[in-house]
């Protein structure tokens, strides 16, 4: 069974930077997309970034050029780099896990339902 859990969420200001890390279990990561999507409050969730096993990735087109999704798969670990933050970034972000897509970008719009494993969450608070 895959568990993934996040961390690296907080408050920040406008223009400032965080880094969100999530870490993986159970789970073969030459098989699975790894991604980041987020919730806003009243929002549907949303892809924001995605990657595969051999570092090809996805973006949003909201958070091309501010973000940067990276993974070590020796730490089974992926990473969300977030710079140049806005106050519309806020949301939950949630680690997603799916052997299925095949792509990062199909993952990246993958309907939440399919998704076969989702962390926790964390909290990005970006404040004008």
């Amino acid at each position: 069974q895959v568990q993934l859990v996040e961390s690296g969420g907080g408050s920040v200001q406008s223009g400032g930077s965080l880094r969100l890390s999530c870490t993986a279990s159970g789970y073969n990561p030459e098989l699975y997309c790894l991604g980041w999507f987020r919730q806003a409050p009243g929002k549907e969730r949303e892809g924001v970034a995605a990657i595969d096993s051999d570092g090809d990735t996805g973006y949003a087109d909201s958070v091309k050029g501010r973000f940067t999704i990276s993974r070590d798969n020796a730490k089974n670990t992926v990473y969300l780099q977030m710079n140049s933050l806005k106050p519309e970034d806020t949301a939950m972000y949630y680690c997603a896990a799916d052997a299925a897509v095949g792509s990062p970008r199909i993952l990246l719009h993958l309907p939440a339902t399919k998704v076969h494993a989702w962390g926790r969450g964390t909290l990005v608070t970006v404040s004008s």
